[in-house]
C-alpha cells in the first residue's frame, strides 16, 4: 500500500481541485494522503467538507516557508510541512493569514520588474488564469510559457523568478522557530520538506542544520521525495535515525504545473510505504 503526504492543490499552485485530488487518490490506489498547500489550510478545509472516501486516509496539511536559522547561511527559504494540524487553529490561521497576504502584496512587484525586462503580463491575466487560486510566481511562470517569452515553467524561475533571478522579489517569511512552534501548538508534526532542495553537500553542515531544527521540535525529515537519489535517502533515513526523527515522503504533486510529476509515483518509481503513515500517526498518541 502506497501513500503521498506532499500533494498542492487548487488552494495554492496546484492545477486539481481536493475533490478532485481525492478521486484521483482513490482511481491509483493511494492508501493515505496529505494536502499541503503552501502557506494555507485551505485545501485541506476543503478536502474535509467534500468527505474523505472510505479507502483513503487522509491527513490535514500545510507547506509553510520559513527563514532558515541565522547560524546557516542557506539562499531562499526552507520548507516546513505541518501534519495533522488542527485546521481550525486560531494562532496558526492568523499565522498563514499574513503569509498569503505577503505573497499576494510582492505579485505587483514582480509584474513590474517583468515588465523592465520586457515581458508584459497584466494583473488581470494573472488574475484569470489563477482564477479563485492563491496567486503566486507558478502562475506568472505559466503564463510567461503561454505568452511565448519562456519555453518552460522551469526556465521562467531559473532565469527570472528564481532567488537572486532579476525579477525575484523577497517576502516576509518568521523564522523557523516560531513556525515549528505554531506547528505543534496546532497539535501538529513539523517535518523538513525536500532536503535536497536547500543545496547542502552530505556532511557536518547538513546534520548540524538537522540537529539545530530537531532543538527547535521539528519531528520529521521528508526521505522519500522525486529529486531525491536512493544515495540520499538512504543518508537521509540514517540521519532521521540519528535524531529520533520521523520518516516521511510525497511527491510534490502539483497537477499540470509540474506535468512529469504523478501523484503516488513521483517520474514512476518512487514508493512510499504506508507504514511511515502509521508511524506518523502512532506518534500522535
Amino acid at each position: 500500500m502506497k501513500i503521498d503526504l506532499h500533494i498542492h492543490s487548487t488552494a495554492s499552485d496546484g492545477t486539481l481541485s481536493p475533490s478532485e485530488i481525492l478521486a484521483l487518490a482513490q482511481k491509483l490506489d493511494i492508501a493515505a494522503i496529505s494536502i499541503t498547500d503552501h502557506d494555507t489550510l485551505e485545501g485541506s478545509k476543503n478536502a474535509l467538507s467534500c468527505g474523505i472516501p472510505p479507502s483513503v486516509k487522509f491527513l490535514t496539511g500545510v507547506e509553510i516557508s520559513a527563514d532558515p536559522p541565522d547560524s546557516f547561511s542557506l539562499s531562499g527559504s526552507l520548507h516546513i510541512l505541518g501534519y495533522a494540524v488542527d485546521a481550525d487553529h486560531p494562532e496558526l490561521n492568523q499565522t498563514l493569514a499574513m503569509l498569503k497576504n505577503s505573497r499576494q502584496n510582492r505579485n505587483p512587484r514582480i509584474l513590474e520588474l517583468l515588465s523592465d525586462l520586457g515581458i508584459e503580463i497584466t494583473f488581470d491575466e494573472l488574475r484569470e488564469l489563477a482564477e479563485e487560486r492563491q496567486l503566486g510566481r507558478p502562475h506568472i511562470a505559466r503564463l510567461m510559457v503561454e505568452k511565448g517569452y519562456v519555453p518552460s515553467i522551469d526556465t521562467a524561475f531559473d532565469r527570472y523568478l528564481g532567488h537572486g533571478k532579476p525579477a525575484y522579489v523577497d517576502r516576509f517569511r518568521f523564522g523557523c522557530a516560531d513556525t515549528i512552534r505554531i506547528i505543534l501548538d496546532a497539535g501538529g508534526i513539523p517535518v523538513l520538506a525536500h532536503p535536497v532542495l536547500l543545496n547542502i553537500q552530505k556532511g557536518d553542515m547538513f546534520e548540524n542544520l538537522i540537529a539545530s531544527l530537531t532543538e527547535m521540535g521539528m519531528r520529521g525529515i521528508e526521505v522519500y521525495y522525486p529529486e531525491h537519489t536512493r544515495d540520499l535517502m538512504d543518508y537521509y533515513s540514517r540521519i532521521a535515525r540519528r535524531h529520533d526523527l520521523l520518516i516521511t515522503g510525497g511527491t510534490d504533486f502539483h497537477g499540470d504545473l509540474k506535468p512529469e510529476i504523478k501523484m503516488g509515483s513521483g517520474t514512476g518509481n518512487l514508493y512510499i510505504p504506508y507504514e511511515l503513515y502509521e508511524k506518523l500517526i502512532s506518534s500522535l498518541s
